[in-house]
């Protein structure tokens, strides 16, 4: 099994994540605000973003491989009625898929959002045809809750997506 770290972005990783993030099959499976092609330039935005915004209601990490940034992990917490839940997000550079990775990120990064945060829940929303990530959020804990039948639109088409949980008594706090 791979191993790697978790931990704060430094703006020298805008090279290698930039690299990383330029897949069209990574873009397909999140939110249109991930570009695609996905520049230098994005990725500086990104991480001074993340680096700005870190510990207030976000955690953001680096997934680090060998001494290279290699993909993104987060958790970000909600407002209003939502303040006690918050929406986890990730994504892994294509050449580290199917190795074991994330699903053990998630575990991480959910155990350090539940200590750092006064929340109770946090939830994924996978695309419904992105079964890697589905069994990434299954791996690591998470309930499927249900599908939320055509509610998105990507890339020219309408999809429907997934709501996975994880509660803080389910993580062993």
């Amino acid at each position: 099994m791979k191993e790697f770290i978790l931990r704060k972005w430094e703006m020298e990783d805008a090279k290698s994540i930039a690299e990383a993030a330029d897949n069209p099959r990574i873009a397909a499976n999140l939110r249109n605000v991930f570009p695609h092609p996905y520049s230098l330039e994005d990725a500086r935005g990104y991480i001074a973003d993340c680096i700005q915004k870190e510990g207030r209601n976000q955690l953001t990490r680096a997934v680090v491989v060998d001494g290279k940034a290699i993909g993104s992990i987060g958790v970000f917490v909600g407002t209003d009625v939502y303040e006690k839940s918050a929406e986890l997000g990730y994504w892994l550079s294509e050449d580290f898929w199917r190795q074991g990775i994330m699903a053990r990120a998630v575990k991480l990064i959910c155990r350090e959002a539940f200590e750092a945060f006064d929340i109770i829940r946090i939830f994924a929303e996978p695309f419904d045809y992105n079964l890697g990530s589905r069994g990434v959020l299954e791996k690591a804990g998470f309930t499927y809750e249900g599908t939320m039948r055509d509610g998105i639109f990507k890339n020219g088409k309408v999809h429907s997506y997934c709501m996975y949980s994880l509660l803080k008594g389910e993580a062993g706090l």
